[in-house]
């Protein structure tokens, strides 16, 4: 491990087969599996077991469930959003292997909305030309999918869970495979202070990075940790310059940060429409979907809108819902728009984009393996190949319980063969890589004022520039800051933005949810690759 976060030494150790580092679907669905393969295994969460990203997701689930869909019919879709850098093969496993493990969520408890015949309710969203997304409490999926998984979790008395801790780093063996993760327990957790996990394998689970930005749907939690620690072990990292923003989060005025409300695209998919202050419709023409076209078709839309009228933000209309459909259908939409002074059953929802969702990660195989032995991700912080340039809607639930079997269909393959070895390190493995100073806990907020302003929705050569500059100023403190979670969350935060920016600068064009207005075309020519980060320094 060439690098590491400024730590006190690990005061305890503990040991498993299985080191799970997030407790959303894709984490939760891995343990899970292992044990089932008769696997020890361990889950290390942040917050509590359910405060990640998936107890967030509204729309649902996309699979081809319904009548007449194919899962090449997905596919197709799934590659015309990924704008050319899908990896095919992986987006095949993903759709083929969907149905399937939709349906064995199922039968672990999660339930979705249902018809009058007990089918299961398909909606429609941005990208998609059929109903394919499954949902849950009307616009609760990922709270119900969360429940069912944690529910299974607790019933599991040999799967042991360490909540309140922040993983730090990799720990390797002299051969370089991933033994084992450091990290911090805080005052709540089972444990308290740093400590060691020693594990014959390391899955990292840990969601997003949404909270480089000032504006985010993402919760506070998501601050880049499992990226920015595969960057610190010499894991390649690629396609970070891929964010996507979603066109419909709730405006709460210019100067509103951290997590905003999400207004779904189901909202959209049931025939709300987008409109100006004047009340036109402007996606119509823009693309043969409309409302419904891929994300980042709809984000540009909505910024070039409000550039050619001078305002921050555009509308969604869906007051010809009524008050009946809101309150059944989008029951969490609506009371989060009360909340803040607005009813979408008498008036339009001010809407503007807000850093959502991460396609680019640690890179994998179609196994979930990282280029470090014996490390494993999945999730959003892995780049499986699926997404491309930009994420077709409610590909991302199904992302995380697609490849999360499939890292445990690997890991109890390899302990069946005999190729899961015990890994022989111990503690002071994590005092020789190089410690890298760590940046006060005030850097998190210029460091997002920073991103949002010269690497978010609009990219160019200057603001890119100027982004870098103000990253590389904050890099080197002359005293590092002592350590703690703020310190190292922010730490973490900027190694995760300064590999975003250096790829952002270094793909010349506009692709997907990647804009450069000095490069507002498409250049297949020249990009039709991927940035990679096979270090960072």
């Amino acid at each position: 491990m060439p690098y590491r976060l400024t730590a006190p030494a690990p005061g305890w150790t503990t040991s498993t087969d299985v080191v799970v580092i997030g407790s959303g679907v894709a984490g939760l669905t891995v343990a899970l599996n292992a044990r089932k393969a008769g696997l020890r295994a361990m889950v290390v969460t942040k917050a509590v077991l359910d405060e990640g990203s998936t107890r967030w997701a509204q729309g649902g689930i996309a699979a081809a469930l319904g009548e007449g869909d194919t899962p090449e019919q997905h596919l197709q879709d799934t590659l015309v959003a990924g704008a050319g850098l899908c990896d095919e093969e992986a987006v095949r496993a993903l759709v083929t292997e969907g149905p399937d493990a939709v349906r064995r969520l199922i039968e672990t408890g999660a339930e979705f909305d249902l018809d009058e015949d007990g089918e299961i309710v398909l909606t429609r969203e941005g990208g998609h030309h059929r109903r394919r997304i499954a949902h849950a409490g009307g616009d609760a999926t990922g709270a119900e999918i969360e429940r069912a998984l944690v529910a299974a979790v607790e019933a599991d008395p040999g799967l042991e869970l360490i909540e309140h801790a922040l993983v730090l780093d990799l720990l390797t063996d002299a051969e370089g495979h991933a033994s084992g993760v450091t990290l911090h327990v805080m005052g709540e957790g089972q444990r308290d202070g740093v400590g060691a996990i020693l594990a014959r394998a390391v899955v990292l689970a840990t969601g997003g990075m949404g909270q480089v930005y000032s504006a985010t749907t993402n919760p506070a939690v998501s601050t880049g940790d499992g990226v920015a620690l595969a960057l610190r072990a010499g894991a390649e990292v690629t396609d970070l310059e891929f964010v996507q923003f979603h066109p419909t989060v709730l405006f709460l005025g210019p100067d509103a940060q951290g997590q905003q409300p999400l207004v779904s695209e189901a909202v959209r998919g049931e025939g709300a429409h987008l409109v100006d202050a004047d009340g036109v419709r402007f996606m119509v023409g823009q693309h043969e979907l409309a409302e419904l076209a891929p994300r980042d078709i709809v984000a540009k839309a909505i910024i070039r809108r409000t550039h050619a009228h001078g305002t921050r933000h555009m509308y969604l209309d869906g007051r010809h819902f009524g008050a009946e459909m809101w309150e059944h259908r989008f029951p969490t939409i609506l009371a989060a728009c009360r909340a803040h002074g607005i009813d979408p059953v008498t008036e339009p929802i001010p809407v503007s984009p807000a850093a959502h969702h991460a396609s680019g990660g640690v890179r994998t195989d179609l196994h979930g393996r990282t280029t470090v032995p014996g490390l494993y991700a999945c999730g959003e912080v892995a780049c499986t190949g699926v997404h491309g340039a930009n994420r077709l809607a409610s590909n991302s639930l199904l992302e995380g319980l697609v490849f999360a079997e499939r890292i445990a269909a690997d890991l109890a393959a390899l302990n069946a063969a005999g190729r899961l070895p015990a890994r022989t390190v111990t503690t002071d493995a994590a005092r020789a890589a190089t410690p890298v100073p760590l940046l006060p806990e005030a850097a998190r907020g210029e460091i997002q004022q920073l991103m949002t302003s010269g690497a978010g929705v609009l990219r160019s050569a200057e603001s890119l520039a100027a982004t870098a500059k103000g990253l590389a100023a904050l890099a080197d403190p002359a005293d590092g800051a002592a350590p703690s979670v703020e310190t190292w969350e922010a730490t973490n935060l900027h190694q995760v933005a300064t590999a975003l920016t250096t790829s952002a600068a270094l793909r010349q064009e506009t692709r997907g949810c990647h804009w450069r207005e000095d490069f507002p075309d498409r250049d297949d020519a020249h990009w039709h690759r991927h940035v990679v980060h096979p270090l960072a320094g």
